[in-house]
């Protein structure tokens, strides 16, 4: 509890003291990037104490973090009397903004004025907050173990740079090296340990809920502000009462719904279809598990581990009928596995790339900045805040840095449009705003990418893995029936121009198949290729492509789902212009922005049916769980944006209708969360309210209680290379170096060759490992503790267990630094 309040209070302290920078950065939003205050001010004063430690600037100490806090403290105090003038705003002004002398007695009273107007969103962000950051907490206290999936990954990065004096900080599982791994998220984690003297197992919990807490109010903000924003300019009344209630559909659609795999759990759980002439829809489906017939009795309680299989809704067949794994989580699914991976750590700063986005459709940062003699017109403020923020992303979760360079030029496009309408010149304009940004966003952030690699080997063609129409919608049918209502049912007074949203969509459509027809042919020219064709039962790859696109007309009302949905969006996107009207009618602003994310998103969902990235998993498996993250992230803004709109602006027997229908759905969407939570959780502990902590590393007093006190004593020991087993992953093996924070000779080889995109910097390890712990030599033990410059050498019970262990030489030539019960560390002086 304790610790939670002093994460409570620092966070909230960090928010206030970013607030005077947020609410002159953010001059079109209405509520002046007030709810990103908390993750702005995180972002900065992650960026600042990261960079100046990686120029040795800083040391990787609370003295650093206290330096860093005091620049970020004078960024904001610089925010509220810069000498650069600007328009003093008056209420909830959305719109262009002109140049205007403010005093900067004025500018410090604006500040004051808007909090006093807006106390009612003010407590409505920060008791969304606090409730959401301890529900989670509590959430977490009754599942906190970092064992199994990826949680010993995550928790050993957090030690690892909590221990590194500087940075880039030491690979925790392969000593010598720095991490090859986007591992910003995990600075900003080990950050607010140091400075709360956190440990690293309170740490991972705590962040997590803290993600979670802070993309609450992010979506809740970004939809307060698209609502406020829309309904102003449609002069409604109440527009900022209606925006604050409204905006809680955002962090329901974002964090709380799940997919309709939760609802189909719970009918085959019950027997539905097993016992009539419907039992064919379980069949017909084809999905791993739910197609297996239930136990009998019938119960409305699904299958313990039930709530595993909603991220694995997607089901890849080869055309011989083998499966393919496929993952496609969404937020719920993550933050209930309890993995604190970079998808997860980047959503929050997502949201505030939206803001951004949105903040500068609106005409926020209007003006003129020229960068290697080009003028872009974005005032050079807004392009600092996106650099970094884009560079951060990068940093946080690289899949993320394209998809939200697109968002923020889609946004300027619009903005471009919206002033001079439609014309060539755009491509021009957009290439000059988007090229030099996506440069500095690198160049902000280069310390990172000299010790970066990456396993991304080029793109690949998905030809003949087609996702159903039944595998989509049983993933997405929470999000696409509101969006396809709001696009359908609310078209506004503009008239959709299909002739053009049929080209675009069916040329990109054909752009994809004919780029993945042409990979798979020059691709089943070589021997892998050929082998691949062969494995598929075909002699030529012509047979494979006939047979791949018979699949894919077979499995269209997948295909089909995208192209209606995406045509839509683009047919009301495009429907404020015609050959007379260059000016975007005002009213439709906001919309015109979800528009986007609607098509943003269903791109995000269309491109792996055609490519997909090449990584050592092989398959589209990595590619189609980024992008449909990402497409769940947009999509669920436009869904809630659309229940909103809908809700108030319907009339009669066409609200009626929708407030039904959108009951169901939610229904179904809640279903999961509200099954899996106590499934999960073991019923949120009641049965043993003593057993709860946010200590992930706690299990390891339980079960393993001579290695936890042993580790403990590591972690204060003096910097050094451990020696302990190597075995798999996602085992107990490297538990030393994860808890401890020292680095290990090796420990995940699988995981290293992914971050690596080989093994080639193992190299024999492994083998070196065994032979020191088996050998009576010690000539040979002497050279392999001298090769990885070796300091601690840990025998355990797993050390025991794995190696045939000859503890003779370590007892004649090293020193016994530690030994209680079945655990002796060896150091080496």
């Amino acid at each position: 509890m304790l610790h939670f309040l002093v994460w409570y209070i620092t966070v909230s302290l960090l928010g206030l003291l970013t607030f005077p920078l947020v609410f002159r950065l953010f001059p079109a939003l209405s509520d002046r990037g007030y709810s990103l205050s908390r993750a702005l001010g995180l972002l900065l004063w992650g960026f600042i104490f990261w960079l100046l430690v990686s120029f040795g600037i800083l040391r990787n100490e609370v003295g650093g973090l206290l330096f860093s806090l005091f620049l970020i403290i004078a960024l904001s105090s610089r925010a509220i009397w810069a000498g650069e003038d600007e328009r003093k705003l008056h209420g909830n002004l959305t719109g262009p903004y002109t140049p205007g002398d403010v005093a900067w007695g004025e500018r410090w009273a604006e500040i004051p004025g808007w909090l006093k107007k807006n106390v009612r969103y003010i407590l409505s962000i920060e008791v969304l907050f606090i409730i959401a950051f301890a529900a989670w907490a509590f959430v977490r206290a009754n599942n906190p173990e970092t064992t199994g999936t990826e949680k010993p990954m995550e928790i050993a990065f957090i030690n690892a740079i909590i221990h590194s004096p500087t940075f880039p900080p030491h690979d925790p599982w392969l000593s010598g090296y720095a991490i090859s791994y986007y591992y910003f998220g995990y600075v900003l984690a080990a950050m607010l340990a140091m400075f709360t003297s956190t440990n690293g197992g309170i740490t991972f919990n705590l962040m997590l809920s803290l993600v979670f807490a802070l993309s609450v109010i992010g979506s809740y903000g970004l939809l307060y502000n698209l609502l406020v924003s829309y309904w102003e300019r449609k002069n409604k009344v109440g527009a900022n009462i209606s925006s604050m209630l409204g905006a809680f559909f955002a962090p329901l659609f974002l964090v709380l719904i799940g997919n309709a795999e939760g609802f189909l759990e719970l009918l085959r759980a019950y027997g539905f279809g097993w016992s009539n002439s419907s039992a064919n829809l379980w069949t017909w489906l084809n999905m791993k598990d739910l197609s297996e017939a239930p136990t009998v009795p019938y119960t409305w309680n699904p299958r313990f581990w039930f709530w595993w299989r909603a991220s694995r809704v997607v089901h890849d067949y080869d055309l011989r009928g083998n499966f393919i794994e496929v993952i496609d989580e969404f937020p719920f699914f993550s933050y209930l596995l309890g993995d604190l991976h970079p998808h997860v750590l980047a959503m929050p700063f997502g949201l505030l790339a939206l803001a951004i986005a949105f903040n500068l459709y609106l005409g926020g940062w209007q003006g003129v900045t020229e960068i290697f003699g080009l003028k872009i017109p974005v005032r050079k403020q807004g392009l600092a805040l996106i650099a970094v923020v884009l560079g951060g992303l990068a940093f946080l979760n690289t899949w993320d840095f394209p998809v939200y360079l697109a968002v923020i030029s889609g946004a300027f496009l619009l903005l471009l449009v919206r002033e001079r309408g439609w014309g060539w010149y755009l491509a021009e304009e957009l290439l000059k705003f988007s090229i030099p940004l996506a440069f500095a966003s690198i160049a902000l952030y280069l310390p990172f990418y000299f010790s970066f690699s990456s396993q991304a080997g080029g793109i690949l063609p998905n030809i003949i893995f087609p996702t159903r129409g039944a595998y989509l919608w049983i993933m997405f049918a929470p999000l696409l029936v509101p969006q396809f209502l709001f696009i359908f049912i609310m078209p506004g007074k503009s008239k959709p121009n299909w002739k053009i949203a049929s080209l675009l969509i069916a040329g990109l459509v054909l752009a994809l198949w004919a780029v993945s027809t042409l990979l798979g042919l020059l691709i089943g020219q070589t021997e892998i290729g050929a082998s691949f064709i062969t494995s598929q039962g075909f002699s030529s790859v012509w047979d494979l492509l006939s047979a791949a696109a018979q699949r894919r007309m077979q499995y269209g009302a997948g295909l089909l789902t995208l192209v209606l949905l995406v045509g839509g969006a683009l047919a009301y996107l495009f429907a404020p212009f015609d050959e007379t009207e260059t000016e975007l009618k005002p009213q439709l602003s906001s919309r015109i922005f979800v528009l986007m994310l609607v098509v943003l998103g269903g791109l995000l969902v269309l491109a792996p049916e055609f490519v997909y990235l090449r990584d050592q998993f092989g398959s589209r498996m990595n590619t189609v769980f980024k992008f449909y993250y990402q497409a769940w992230l947009f999509w669920s803004l436009a869904a809630s944006f659309g229940c909103v709109v809908c809700i108030r602006e319907l009339r009669g027997l066409k609200l009626g209708l929708f407030l039904g229908l959108m009951t169901c759905v939610l229904f179904i969407g809640l279903t999961y969360p509200v099954l899996a939570l106590p499934n999960k959780t073991d019923n949120f502990g009641f049965a043993n309210p003593e057993r709860r902590t946010l200590d992930g590393s706690g299990y390891l007093e339980t079960y393993h209680r001579d290695d936890n006190l042993a580790i403990q004593w590591l972690s204060f020991a003096q910097p050094g290379v451990v020696a302990e087993a190597v075995g798999g992953s996602y085992s107990e093996f490297a538990r030393v170096s994860t808890y401890s924070g020292q680095p290990s000779v090796l420990g995940w080889p699988g995981h290293e060759s992914q971050w690596r995109g080989g093994a080639a910097e193992m190299g024999g390890r492994a083998d070196e490992l065994a032979r020191l712990y088996t050998t009576p030599s010690w000539n040979q033990a002497k050279e392999i503790l001298q090769n990885y410059n070796i300091r601690y050498v840990y025998i355990g019970s797993l050390e025991r267990a794995t190696y045939a262990v000859d503890e003779r030489k370590f007892l004649a030539n090293l020193t016994v630094a530690y030994k209680q019960g079945q655990v002796v560390i060896y150091e080496n002086p």
